[in-house]
This record gives C-alpha cells, sequence and structure tokens, in this order.
C-alpha cells in the first residue's frame, strides 16, 4: 500500500496526540496511540521498557503529581519502511510544574491497524548534553 500525504497527516496528529492524552488526564485513550502490546522503552530515564498500554497507563498514574504539566513534540520526520509501518522521529519537550524542561527524542515505529495508525514501539532518547553528547 502506498504511504500517502494523509497518512502523514494522520500520523502526525497521532504522535501530538500522545501530549493531549497525557496533559489532560486522559490515560484511559491511550488505546487511541498506541497498539495493545506496544513497547515503551524508557531505560534511557532509568526505568524498565513499559510493556502494553495498560502498563503505560499505570505508569502515568503511579508518576501522579511527578508527571510534566505539558508535553509537547515537534520537528516529526517520517519514513516509510515496509508496507503498513512507517518509523517516526520527533522531538518531546516536557514542561514541569515548577517550569524546568526537558528534552527527548521519540523514535517510533507506527503500523497501519484495523483501527488506524498506531505506535507499536516507543523508545525514547534522553538529552542531558549538548550536541548530542550522551550523559
Amino acid at each position: 500500500m502506498t504511504f500517502t500525504a494523509d497518512d502523514r497527516t494522520a500520523i502526525t496528529e497521532l504522535i501530538s496526540m500522545h501530549g493531549h492524552l497525557c496533559d489532560s488526564g486522559e490515560l484511559d485513550r491511550l488505546d487511541e496511540v498506541f497498539t495493545p502490546d506496544v513497547v515503551y522503552d524508557i531505560t534511557e530515564v532509568g526505568q524498565e521498557p513499559l510493556l502494553g498500554v495498560a502498563a503505560c497507563a499505570a505508569a502515568g498514574r503511579a508518576l501522579g503529581e511527578l508527571n510534566p504539566v505539558g508535553h509537547h513534540v515537534t520537528n516529526i520526520v517520517l519514513s516509510e519502511i515496509a508496507d503498513d509501518q512507517v518509523q517516526a522521529r520527533s522531538k518531546g519537550i516536557g514542561v514541569n510544574a515548577d517550569g524546568t524542561a526537558g528534552s527527548v527524542t521519540y523514535e517510533d515505529t507506527v503500523l497501519r491497524t484495523p483501527q488506524g495508525w498506531r505506535i507499536s514501539h516507543r523508545k525514547i532518547h534522553a538529552h542531558r548534553k549538548p550536541l548530542g553528547r550522551q550523559a
């Protein structure tokens, strides 16, 4: 199947929706963004990968008041890697309640499903030093 401009728009909106759902506390709707068996790799921030959409929602609830008040995504770059599969790379900015902020890169594998495009794998790369140097 051909990767179209409509697919690019749908995937960009999908990636953006993650922040809206998290910031509004609508964690029960994360299945609108992720596949049921998503792997959410947060090892670079010191945590084990989250396995499944329910684990992602539970982790957000457990973090409670330590969650950012704003998840912002930008610089989305999409590359088709196979039929019905896209690699997405984007930048995430988290704004905390105290006004501090952090930056990450999201690397996503996005699949076309019967429900529409969904993220099946997300790896977070934390940025702590300039020019791409690791901490």
